[in-house]
């Protein structure tokens, strides 16, 4: 029995299907979908209810509990969906920020949390439909069945986000970059659904940059002596030096070692920043050294899925902290 035959029949969590991060390839025959910035969210719909898997496989139903209205959506077919779950924010475009105001997982949000934040499913892939597994069906066809699932024209909790197979990836990518938006996933249109990394489905980020200081960092000193993660800050709009996170990749070991040098000799004892961590492993140095930083969201807990892309002439003092996510 295949992979979405066993979790639609035992209600087990399904493995999905994860994309390769990578340029846009250059296929004759593509789709081009939105990359939603969410969790990834597989969902079981059959006679008993809804149950919600993440990518990882906990099931995290009682987590989404207005995910169970999906079942009025599709008609109470029985199916097995893939997509993302996400919170809308002020701008009307998923937001990670706000989608973190469900978290931890695993618990039974309150009512008010789920009217004040509500998530919704937006579907990008069918596993299964009536008791029929479809992976072994190409992606357009897959589609083609997903299109046609809703019985009412919009739902809370369902979407089912266009794909686009007459505009080039490059300029979708423009499209997310204009708009905010995380990136893309090209996904080849004769690809069945597999289980784990593919090469038949690629994500592009619109990743931003910031040239942050340096303000410490936490080393790997017994292995020669190299930068483990840089901690980076900027201006604040009154003046002051704010951590702004932690970077640990984007460096060759070579970099990290380069790194190493320049910092070790300007180690100060006393945090540089107005926000320290209460507890912290960090060696502090003197703002002195200016790198640009690519990273997905500034958030007010810190830079999200930071990398390092080298060291910039900038003075330490013109360095400002991002615009945060709305």
């Amino acid at each position: 029995m295949s992979n979405a035959g066993r979790a639609a029949k035992r209600r087990v969590a399904p493995a999905p299907m994860l994309a390769t991060l990578g340029p846009p390839p250059a296929w004759e025959e593509f789709a081009v979908e939105v990359k939603y910035d969410g969790q990834r969210g597989l969902v079981i719909v059959d006679d008993d209810g809804v149950t919600v898997f993440t990518r990882n496989g906990a099931d995290v139903t009682q987590t989404f509990p207005e995910l169970a209205s999906i079942r009025a959506a599709v008609g109470a077919r029985r199916v097995v969906l893939d997509g993302e779950i996400v919170a809308v924010g002020s701008d009307g475009r998923p937001s990670f920020t706000r989608l973190q105001q469900r978290w931890p997982q695993n618990r039974r949000p309150s009512a008010q949390l789920v009217r004040d934040v509500p998530t919704r499913l937006l579907a990008f892939d069918i596993l299964a439909v009536d008791g029929l597994d479809v992976t072994h069906e190409p992606y357009r066809q897959r589609r083609e069945i997903l299109s046609e699932l809703m019985v009412v024209d919009k739902a809370p909790t369902l979407t089912v986000p266009r794909h686009w197979i007459d505009v080039s990836p490059a300029e979708m990518l423009q499209a997310c970059a204009d708009n905010a938006m995380e990136g893309i996933v090209t996904k080849h249109l004769n690809s069945p659904y597999r289980p784990g990394r593919s090469p038949h489905w690629v994500k592009t980020m619109v990743r931003a940059t910031a040239e942050l200081v340096i303000v410490g960092h936490i080393d790997t000193r017994a292995a020669g002596g190299s930068v483990g993660t840089l901690l980076v800050a900027g201006h604040d709009s009154a003046g002051d030096l704010i951590l702004a996170g932690q970077v640990g990749t984007g460096m060759s070991q070579r970099e990290r070692r380069r790194l190493f040098e320049l910092l070790d000799p300007i180690e100060t004892p006393h945090p540089p920043v107005s926000n320290p961590p209460s507890e912290s492993h960090a060696r502090w140095v003197t703002p002195l050294y200016v790198g640009e930083i690519a990273y997905r969201e500034y958030t007010p807990r810190g830079l999200r899925h930071a990398s390092w892309k080298g060291l910039r002439d900038a003075a330490w003092p013109t360095a400002q902290l991002p615009q945060p996510a709305a």
